[in-house]
This record gives structure tokens, C-alpha cells and sequence, in this order.
């Protein structure tokens, strides 16, 4: 078996020496096309015992123990439990060795972590998660003061590839109007470009989390990556984070 942790991204931030994350890719796995090869998800139609395997090799490679959350594109967030599969959209612990796990296929996975290395979290948001509040209650999870929280945007869909109709734009705008910077005009008519980074930076902001790193990638066109809106049967990567 190759090594896997070759085939991983590894954020560049300033996290404390105790935080650890990392990103899987499509790489360093055993399941078939449409799948391979390191699918996560198991509610894709992979062969179940191909996931399974992928997963072992991911806890393995770290000596770790992934919270597999049920994403419902909400705001729960849960208490990290290798134990139990949450229905949540993110998870929060203070607990070394387990690891907050969020998947995804261009949605936006967001890390967090406190400056003094005590708590780490992380959060699925799609564009319907991020306007409902995911990253805000992730946040709070935590339990400590904006100012001491770093966040690291992972891959997702880039600006130049997500189309959104006018209601989305509005939404946002309702709550936060210096989103309207977030939205370029489409090719037609009522469609807009969003910058799902932009988005996320601007709701973290107006918290007061201006420590906020990452958000360079493209799932779409950065062929490393499941992306959904480039292939609609396909798999789903991972971003975890924990404490060591």
C-alpha cells in the first residue's frame, strides 16, 4: 500500500504544535470508479467494504478516531464521538486523540481551533448551512473568545465555478449586506457567481474570528478532489482536525 499521508493536504496556519489536521484527496484508497480511490462516504453507493477499509486506513495512518457525523445541511453541532453517528453538520472537542471529521464534495469544510490548543472544531456548510449559521454555532462551541480562535477554510467550489440564483444572494444580504461583494453577475440573467470564501470570511468577521486562513482551492477544477457538480455519482473526501 502506498503511503497515504503522501496523498493528504496539511493546513498552513498558525495552529498551536498540539492541534493536528488534515485533508484527504481521491488518492490512497481501494474503491472502484465512479469512486476512486479513497472514498469516505458510505451514503454514495461505494461498496460498503471499500469505505470501510478507506476508513480503517485513515485511523490507522494517524492513530486516531474519526466523529462520522449524518451532514443534514443544518446547524447542529455535536459533542465529537467516535461512538455515535450525530445527525449534525459539525462537532466540537477537547478530547486528544479523537478527531472532529466533516465530508464533502464542494461543500465548505471550516477547522477551528483555540489559540492555547484546549479545543478544536469543524463544520460542513454549504451555501445553505453557512447562511443558516453553521459556522457561527460552531464558534460557540468552542467556548471561548473570538479573538482566540483560528479557522481554516478547506476545499471547496471556487468563485469562477459557483452559480447561484438571485435568492441566494439575497438571503445572505439580508442578514449581512457586505456580502454583495461575495456575488458577481452570472451569464444569465438572475444568476450570480458566489465566492463561498468570501461568504464564510465576512460571517466570521462580523463575529469578531479574523484569524482565518486557507481557501485557495477549487473542488471542481483541482482534479484531487470528489466534486458533485463536476460528477454527480462520485465520492467524498474528509477534513479532520484533533488534538494530540
Amino acid at each position: 500500500m502506498s503511503d497515504l499521508t503522501q496523498a493528504l493536504i496539511f493546513p498552513d496556519w498558525p495552529a498551536p504544535a498540539n492541534v493536528k489536521a488534515c485533508v484527504t484527496t481521491r488518492e490512497g484508497g481501494v474503491s472502484a470508479a465512479p469512486f476512486e480511490h479513497f472514498n469516505l462516504g458510505d451514503h454514495v453507493g461505494d461498496s460498503p467494504a471499500a469505505v470501510a477499509e478507506n476508513r480503517r486506513r485513515l485511523t490507522q495512518a494517524f492513530g486516531i478516531q474519526p466523529a462520522w457525523l449524518k451532514q443534514v445541511h443544518g446547524v447542529a453541532v455535536a459533542h465529537a464521538d467516535p461512538s455515535v453517528i450525530a445527525e449534525a453538520d459539525a462537532s466540537w472537542t477537547s478530547t486528544p486523540g479523537i478527531a472532529c471529521t466533516v465530508m464533502t464534495a464542494d461543500c465548505l469544510p471550516a477547522l477551528f481551533c483555540d489559540r492555547a490548543g484546549t479545543r478544536v472544531g469543524a463544520a460542513h456548510a454549504g451555501w445553505r448551512g453557512l447562511a443558516a449559521g453553521v459556522l457561527e454555532a460552531t464558534a460557540e462551541s468552542l467556548g471561548v473568545p473570538a479573538s482566540e480562535i483560528l479557522v481554516w477554510l478547506g476545499p471547496a467550489i471556487g468563485p469562477r465555478n459557483f452559480e447561484v440564483g438571485a435568492e441566494v444572494r439575497d438571503i445572505f444580504m439580508a442578514s449581512h449586506p457586505e456580502t454583495a461583494e461575495a456575488f458577481v453577475p452570472g451569464a444569465a440573467p438572475g444568476k450570480y457567481l458566489a465566492d463561498i470564501y468570501a461568504l464564510a470570511r465576512v460571517r466570521l468577521a462580523a463575529l469578531g474570528i479574523t484569524a482565518v486562513y486557507g481557501g485557495g482551492e477549487c473542488t471542481i477544477e483541482d482534479l484531487r478532489f470528489f466534486s458533485y457538480r463536476r460528477a454527480p455519482q462520485t465520492g467524498r473526501f474528509a477534513s479532520l482536525i484533533w488534538l494530540d
